[in-house]
């Protein structure tokens, strides 16, 4: 029962945000208009996304260390869950974008370096399923998944503060939590944050157990 209390937790946090992120109100701004509600969707999407990758950087680390094939597993099934949210990411930004901005894809970095982040994580599968050997695949993707977290941090993180970007807290705007991340969207957005995280690390042990019977 404990071990499925985080799992209750994450469905009832996912539902919450789903519903009452429709029904609750939200601050009427310039431009986001009732697309301020994305926000609960959409920016949750990347911090489960860093969170996945973030986990399965630390297993790829942890197996260098001590050549555990289960941290080699616990790593790539991280890494597909954080695929997935980001590729979802993507999908809730473009159609965020269409209505803000006027286009389903914009030449911004932190679009463009989203891409390419989602590229290096799918070469990173690519390259495991190009080798046989179990011992040599992990070792080589565990270095490959470091580099490509490192990739991550820049291509999202670093490079859109540095350069002209439409995203709030890049290229000079202001963040969310600077006008309009306010108490009631807060309520709902956190809630998201940590739903998402947690069905996601659900769903990644679930591979986990399903690689761990394969193998």
């Amino acid at each position: 029962m404990k071990g499925s209390i985080y799992k209750v937790l994450g469905l009832v946090l996912v539902a919450y945000s789903l519903i009452y992120g429709l029904l609750s109100p939200v601050p009427d701004l310039p431009i986001l208009e009732e697309s301020i509600r994305n926000l609960f969707y959409h920016v949750s999407m990347w911090f489960a996304m860093m969170a996945m990758m973030a986990g399965s950087f630390w297993n790829a680390v942890d197996f260098l260390g001590t050549d555990e094939l289960k941290k080699d597993r616990r790593s790539t099934s991280l890494a597909e869950m954080g695929l997935v949210f980001s590729l979802f990411g993507l999908i809730t930004g473009m159609i965020w974008a269409k209505f803000t901005w006027g286009a389903w894809w914009t030449n911004d970095p932190k679009l463009n370096g989203t891409a390419i982040t989602i590229l290096i994580y799918l070469t990173y599968f690519v390259l495991r399923l190009s080798i046989d050997d179990v011992r040599k695949k992990a070792r080589i993707s565990a270095v490959y998944n470091i580099f490509a977290f490192v990739m991550m941090i820049v291509f999202i993180g670093i490079l859109p503060r540095l350069t002209d970007s439409l995203h709030p807290g890049n290229g000079g705007n202001p963040g969310f939590n600077s006008y309009d991340l306010d108490n009631k969207l807060r309520l709902v957005f956190y809630p998201a944050v940590i739903g998402w995280i947690l069905i996601g690390t659900w769903i990644a042990s679930l591979r986990y157990r399903l690689k761990a019977l394969q193998e």
